[in-house]
């Protein structure tokens, strides 16, 4: 019997349960928040400073099928400044961008401004303060998943990354997990 949970991957965390080694200085892994069957893996990763929905599986050839081109992962992205009308429009044709040492083209992407997201997750880090400048919001929909791909496009457009929040792949939602940050489901909604 295969198992699959959504989980809300918090600011700070590597997606991984443990590290198997002994660290000098101590990392935070998701298995201190969380207990799943042994076997259970990441469907793809967050890096340490983003956050949202995670999708967990002991079944490889559902994380296949999830990693695939075909399945849409949305992020809200706090970027530095008020992204503009030229940034977006790059972001949606794809912009160039480095990934294991050489030049990619990331694929076309949906992407718009949005406003302050409702409802978001608890971050234990504050960004900064108003004293910094302005920040907006960007929603950026991609079907691939190169190594901090959204991170990277938006300072390839000149706009880094503050926060960045994956709050959807496929059909499943970060706001289907309740304050337990963990959710056990039947199959993936893709």
């Amino acid at each position: 019997m295969q198992h699959h949970f959504i989980i809300h991957k918090p600011y700070g965390y590597l997606s991984q349960f443990t590290s198997g080694e002994k660290l000098a200085h101590k990392k935070k892994y998701l298995g201190d928040l969380y207990t799943v069957p042994k076997g259970t893996m990441a469907i793809g990763r967050l890096d340490e400073p983003s956050e949202g929905l995670l999708l967990l599986t002991t079944d490889g050839s559902e994380s296949e099928r999830i990693r695939s081109n075909k399945v849409e992962k949305e992020y809200y992205a706090q970027v530095d400044g008020y992204i503009t009308a030229d940034a977006l429009e790059l972001l949606k044709n794809g912009v160039i961008i480095g990934v294991n040492g050489e030049d990619y083209k990331t694929k076309p992407a949906k992407v718009k401004s949005i406003s302050i997201p409702d409802k978001l997750p608890h971050r234990s880090k504050k960004i900064r303060d108003d004293r910094h400048g302005p920040t907006s919001w960007v929603s950026i929909t991609l079907t691939e998943g190169k190594f901090r791909q959204v991170r990277k496009m938006c300072s390839a457009v000149g706009f880094p990354v503050l926060r960045l929040i994956r709050v959807r792949v496929g059909k499943m939602q970060l706001s289907q997990i309740d304050e337990t940050g963990i959710l056990k489901v039947d199959s993936f909604l893709i």
